[in-house]
C-alpha cells in the first residue's frame, strides 16, 4: 500500500470580483483533482488557527497529524531543520525576511521623500518581498548583516529569495511579532515587535536598516528600477522541538517532496527522509512530479508539498493565479496520480489552504480535502470538482486535520 498526501499550498480563496465572482479554483480547468473528488470524499478539514503562531507550516503541521498548540512554533525553527543549521535547546530561530520600506511624507511638510533613519512613525511596508529580491543578491545582503551584527549570541543565516534566518543563542521567545505580509501598505509602527526581548529585536532591525540601505547591491537594483532590500524584518520566531516520529508511529517509511524550506524542515522534523533542493530547486512541474514517483516507488508514504510561484503569489492579477493552478493540476497532478495507479494498492488525499500570504481572508480555517482509496468502489459523484463550494457543499462533516492522519494510515479500511 501506498500513501500520499498532497498539499496544494495557496490554491484555495475567496471569491473574486475579477473572475465574476468565481474563486480561482472554480475559474480553473482541474480535471485531475476533479477526478479526485468525484471518485473519493470530499469535504473540509479544520484547522486551528488560534495558537498565536503564524506562518507557513501550520497546516502541514496539522496533517501531519501534530496539534498545532501544542508542536507549531513557527516558520523558523522548521526552516533551519531543512538548512542543517544547528539551534540549542534554548535558542529561539527568527524568519528574517527581507522587505522593502518607504517614508511618507508628513503631513503639512514640503519637500522630497525624507530618508528613512530609523523604524518608527510614517515609515511604511511596501513590499514584503523587497521585490522578490534573487537568492544571489540576498546573500551577499545578508552575510553584510551577519559580518557587522553577528556575535556569540547573534547569527545570521542565508536561506532563499527574501527568506532568511537569524538564531538568538539562549534568545527570549516571547516577544510578538508580525508576519510583514499582513502589513503591506501600512504603517509599521504599531507591528514593530513588543514584548519580552522586543528591545534587542528593535536595535537589530534599525541597525539592518544602516547596514542595508545604501549597500551597493540596492544601489544596482535602484538602478534597475527594482525595489531595495532596506530592512530585515524578524517574526516566525520559535524554539526547535522534536516531533514524534510519523515513520515509526505507523511503521511506514516516508519522504518529504518539497521546494520549501519550511515544508522540508516539518518533514525531517517529523522524522520523515527528505529529497534534496537541488533536484527540485530548478525543474519543472513535470519533472518534480517524476522525482516524487521515483521516491515513491522507495518509499510507501510521501508528503508531496506543492506551492503556487512566488510572483503569483504575491502579485495581485488573479487570472494569472487561475493559470499557475491549472498548471499544476496538469503537469504535476496528473502526471503524479497516473504513475501512482501504476504502483499498485494506494491511499491518496489532496488538500489545498490559502496559504499563509492570504489566510486571513478565510480566517475560518476550514480547507477543502478530496481522499481516494483505491481499495474502495466508490459511485462516481458527476459533475462534482475540487472547488471550496463544493466541499462545502459536500454531506460529510468538517473532519479534524489532526486526526485525518490516523485514517490514512489504518490498517484494513
Amino acid at each position: 500500500m501506498k500513501y500520499v498526501i498532497l498539499h496544494a499550498e495557496g490554491m484555495a480563496d475567496h471569491p473574486r470580483q475579477e473572475l465574476a465572482g468565481k474563486t480561482p479554483l472554480q475559474a480553473a480547468s482541474t480535471p485531475h483533482l476533479d477526478r479526485l473528488a468525484q471518485s473519493g470524499e470530499l469535504g473540509l478539514l479544520t484547522v486551528a488557527l488560534d495558537n498565536g503562531r503564524h506562518g507557513s507550516g501550520l497546516t502541514g503541521t496539522s496533517i501531519l497529524g501534530y496539534e498545532p498548540k501544542k508542536y507549531y512554533q513557527g516558520p523558523g525553527p522548521l526552516e533551519a531543520a531543512s538548512l542543517g543549521v544547528t539551534v540549542g535547546e534554548h535558542d529561539v530561530v527568527y524568519r528574517c525576511t527581507m522587505v522593502t520600506l518607504k517614508a511618507e511624507q508628513p503631513p503639512g511638510t514640503k519637500g522630497g521623500v525624507p530618508e528613512i533613519k530609523k523604524l518608527g512613525p510614517h515609515i511604511v511596508m511596501e513590499d514584503a518581498t523587497a521585490g522578490l529580491i534573487t537568492s544571489e543578491e540576498a546573500r551577499e545582503l545578508i552575510d553584510a548583516v551577519n559580518e557587522q551584527l553577528g556575535s556569540e549570541t547573534i547569527q545570521f543565516y542565508p536561506g532563499s529569495g527574501h527568506r532568511h534566518l537569524m538564531v538568538w543563542v539562549n534568545g527570549k521567545p516571547r516577544a510578538v511579532c508580525a508576519d510583514p505580509q499582513s502589513l503591506v501598505g501600512r504603517p509599521i509602527v504599531d507591528a514593530l515587535p513588543t514584548g519580552d526581548g522586543a528591545d534587542i529585536l528593535r536595535k537589530l532591525m534599525d541597525a539592518s536598516l544602516m547596514i542595508l540601505r545604501d549597500h551597493p547591491v540596492n544601489d544596482e537594483r535602484r538602478e534597475a528600477g527594482n525595489k531595495p532590500a532596506n530592512c530585515l524584518w524578524l517574526w516566525g520566531e520559535g524554539r526547535a522541538i522534536a516531533l514524534p516520529s510519523l515513520s515509526e508511529r505507523f511503521q511506514v517509511p516516508g519522504v518529504v517532496v518539497s521546494p520549501s524550506d519550511v515544508h522540508r524542515g516539518l518533514g525531517l522534523v517529523a522524522g520523515l527522509e527528505a529529497v534534496d533542493p537541488a533536484r527540485l530547486a530548478e525543474a519543472d512541474l513535470r519533472a518534480q512530479a517524476a522525482v516524487a514517483m521515483d521516491e515513491l516507488k522507495r518509499k510507501d508514504f510521501a508528503y508531496v508539498h506543492l506551492e503556487l510561484p512566488d510572483a503569483v503569489v504575491y502579485d495581485t492579477d488573479v487570472k494569472a493565479k487561475v493559470q499557475a493552478i491549472e498548471a499544476i493540476d496538469r503537469d504535476f497532478v496528473g502526471p503524479f496520480l497516473e504513475g501512482l495507479a501504476k504502483l499498485g494498492a494506494h491511499r491518496v488525499v489532496a488538500i489545498s489552504d490559502p496559504g499563509s500570504v492570504h489566510q486571513g481572508k478565510m480566517a475560518e480555517g476550514q480547507w477543502l480535502y478530496a481522499y481516494h482509496d483505491s481499495g474502495i468502489k466508490s459511485p462516481s459523484v458527476a459533475g462534482r470538482r475540487f472547488t471550496e463550494a463544493d466541499a462545502r457543499a459536500s454531506a460529510v462533516p468538517p473532519r479534524d486535520a489532526t486526526k485525518f492522519v490516523v485514517r490514512l494510515f489504518a490498517k484494513g479500511s
